[in-house]
C-alpha cells in the first residue's frame, strides 16, 4: 500500500507495518504541506521576538533559562542532535527504525511541532530511499520521548552519522548524496521537534500487536494439534460452553479451535461411551482461556496505540492560536504499561504451550505414542532435546515478564525526575514475542510428529494441511537427526505466516 500522510488523520497499525516492516512508499499530502508552512509562520514570529521562547531562543532541559541570540540558533539544534544521539549497544532493528521515523513524521504533519515542510520531507526522502539511521538498543528512559533513538534519525536526516542502506552500514551524509536528497539544516525549534516523541515506543507496540494477532491464531493451531494428538475431547469447545463466560477472546479462540478439528477421525474415534477420561489436563481443556486473554490483552494494547498515533506529541508544543506551550504528554508511561502488560500473556501463551509439548514426550500420558516420539526409544532421543529447548525459552519468557515500567531513574540535573522506561518495555517485548514464536514452532513440529504417529487414522483436514506445510520443510518421523536446522525451518514458517496460510486455506480467516 502507498501511505499518505494527511494532516488530522492517524496512521494504522497496518500502515506502520507496511512501511516498516514491508517498504511500502510513504507520501505527504499538498494540504498537510500547507498547514506545515502555516504553523512554522507561528514558530518564525516567535522566533523573531525578543522575549525568550523555550525550544525556540533558550537552552533546552536544564540548561532552559539561558537565551540564545539568533546567530547562535542554527549551532544551537545542530549541538542538541549531535550530543542526543548518545545510543550504545546492539543496533536497533531496521523496522523499529522505520516505523519510529514514520510516526514521528505523522506527528510533524500536524502542524503542532512548527518543524518546516522541507524538514518533513527530508524524513519522507529517508524513508522512501531506504535510507535507515543507525540507532543503539540503550539511549531512552521513555521519557522526554525516545530521546536518543530519535536523534539519530535527525542526526541522519542532517547529513551526519551512520546509517545502513541494503544491509550495508555507510556514512549518512554519502547515501543522501546517493539518493539525492539535500541534508538539512535545522531551524529555531526543529532540534527538540524531531527528537521529542514517544514514536520508537509506539512502533515497537505496533509491530507486536501485529505480531501477536498472528502468533494468538498459531497457538489455537497448534493447541488443536496437540488435542488432537494427545487422544482429547473437543467437548470443551463447544459454543454454548462459551457463552456461558463471555470473555471475547475465548470466544474467538474456542471457535478457531473448533474449526481447526473439524472432520478430525483422531478426534471422532474416542468419542463416545467407551472414552472413560473424564477430563483432559488443563493445558488442553483451557488452551482458549489462555490464548483468549492474550486476545483480549492485545485489543486493550490497541486501544492505547490508536490513541497514541492520534497524539501529536511534542515540548513544547505549538497550539492552532500560535502559542507555544511546554506540557508532560512525551512522558511513555501509557505505552509502557501495555508493551509490559502484553509480554505476561505472551510468556503464559508460551508456558501453556510447553506442558503441552512435554506431555506429547511422556509415555505415560501420552496415550499411546512412544517416547519422546523417538523412532527407537532408548537408541534414539527424538524430541527430547527440542523440548528443552522450548522450556528454557518459556524460562526466559518468565524473566521477560517482569515490568520495566515500575523502575524509575532521575537524570539532567533531577529535571527529568520521574521516566516510564518504556524502550526498554518495548525491546523485552519485542525478546519475549521472538521467544514464543520458537515456543509455538517447537510444539508445532511435536505436535505434527506426534499426529504422523496417529496413522492410520487421520487429523483433520486444517491441522492435516499445517502437518504438510511443515513436511515441506521438515522431515516425518525417523531416526536422530540434527534439529537444530529443522527447528529454524519451523520457526520461519510460523513467522511469515506460512503455516496459518496453509491452514486457512482450509478453514477461511481464523478470528
Amino acid at each position: 500500500m502507498d501511505v499518505v500522510l494527511e494532516a488530522g488523520r492517524p496512521l494504522t497499525e497496518a500502515e506502520v507495518v507496511a512501511v516498516a516492516r514491508h517498504d511500502a512508499p510513504v507520501g505527504i499530502s499538498a494540504a498537510s504541506l500547507e498547514q506545515l508552512q502555516t504553523a512554522r509562520a507561528h514558530v518564525d514570529a516567535l522566533a523573531a521576538s525578543a522575549t525568550p521562547v523555550y525550544g525556540i531562543s533558550t537552552g533546552f532541559g536544564a540548561l532552559a533559562t539561558r537565551h540564545i541570540p539568533a546567530d547562535l540558533r542554527t549551532q544551537l539544534q545542530r549541538s542538541l542532535v549531535r550530543s542526543h544521539a548518545a545510543s550504545s549497544g546492539d543496533e536497533v532493528a531496521i523496522e523499529v527504525v522505520r516505523g519510529m521515523m514514520l510516526l514521528r513524521l505523522q506527528t510533524m504533519t500536524t502542524g503542532r511541532t512548527g518543524v518546516r515542510p522541507e524538514t518533513a520531507s527530508a524524513y519522507a526522502g529517508l524513508i522512501n530511499a531506504g535510507i535507515t539511521p543507525v540507532v543503539r538498543e540503550f539511549g531512552s528512559l521513555g521519557c522526554s520521548g525516545d530521546l536518543a533513538p530519535l536523534a539519530h534519525a535527525a542526526l541522519a536526516v542532517m547529513g551526519e552519522g551512520d546509517v545502513r542502506v541494503g544491509g550495508t552500514t555507510t556514512a549518512a551524509a554519502d547515501a543522501l548524496t546517493s539518493a539525492g536528497i539535500a541534508p538539512v539544516v535545522l531551524a529555531e525549534k526543529e532540534g527538540l521537534a524531531l527528537i521529542n516523541g514517544t514514536d520508537g515506543m509506539l512502533a515497537m507496540l505496533m509491530l507486536a500487536c501485529a505480531d501477536l494477532d498472528r502468533l494468538a491464531r498459531t497457538a489455537d493451531l497448534t493447541a488443536a494439534m496437540s488435542l488432537e494428538a494427545l487422544l482429547g475431547t473437543d467437548r470443551v469447545l463447544a459454543d454454548d460452553l462459551m457463552a456461558m463466560r463471555p470473555q471475547r477472546g475465548q470466544g474467538l479462540a474456542a471457535a478457531n479451535m473448533r474449526r481447526l478439528l473439524e472432520g478430525s477421525a483422531i478426534v471422532a474415534s474416542h468419542r463416545g461411551p467407551e472414552d472413560m477420561r473424564v477430563q483432559d489436563a488443563y493445558s488442553v481443556r483451557c488452551a482458549p482461556q489462555v490464548a483468549g486473554g492474550l486476545r483480549d490483552t492485545v485489543a486493550h494494547a490497541r486501544v492505547v496505540a490508536a490513541r497514541e498515533a492520534a497524539s501529536a506529541i511534542d515540548n513544547p508544543v505549538l497550539l492552532a492560536d500560535g502559542r507555544l506551550e511546554s506540557n508532560g504528554n512525551f512522558h511513555g508511561a501509557p505505552l509502557a504499561y501495555v508493551l509490559d502488560f502484553l509480554a505476561i500473556p505472551t510468556a503464559d501463551l508460551a508456558s501453556i504451550s510447553e506442558r503441552r509439548t512435554d506431555r506429547m514426550l511422556d509415555p505415560s500420558r501420552s496415550h499411546g505414542l512412544p517416547a519422546f516420539l523417538a523412532h527407537d526409544p532408548g537408541v534414539d532421543s527424538g524430541l527430547m532435546i527440542a523440548h528443552y529447548t522450548q522450556a528454557g525459552l518459556v524460562s526466559e519468557l518468565k524473566r521477560l515478564a517482569v515490568p520495566a515500567s515500575v523502575d524509575s531513574i532521575p537524570t539532567s540535573a533531577m529535571q527529568e525526575d520521574h521516566v516510564s522506561m518504556g524502550w526498554a518495555a518495548g525491546h523485552k517485548l519485542r525478546r519475549a514475542v521472538d521467544a514464543l514464536t520458537r515456543v509455538l514452532a517447537i510444539e508445532l513440529m511435536t505436535a505434527a510428529r506426534a499426529l504422523d504417529l496417529r496413522r492410520p487414522l487421520d487429523a483433520a483436514p486444517a491441522t492435516a494441511a499445517a502437518v504438510a506445510a511443515l513436511r515441506t520443510v521438515v522431515p516425518g518421523p525417523g531416526a536422530d537427526r540434527y534439529l537444530t536446522p529443522e527447528i529454524e525451518a519451523a520457526v520461519s514458517l510460523v513467522r511469515s505466516g506460512a503455516v496459518l496460510s496453509a491452514v486457512e486455506a482450509v478453514t477461511g480467516p481464523l478470528e
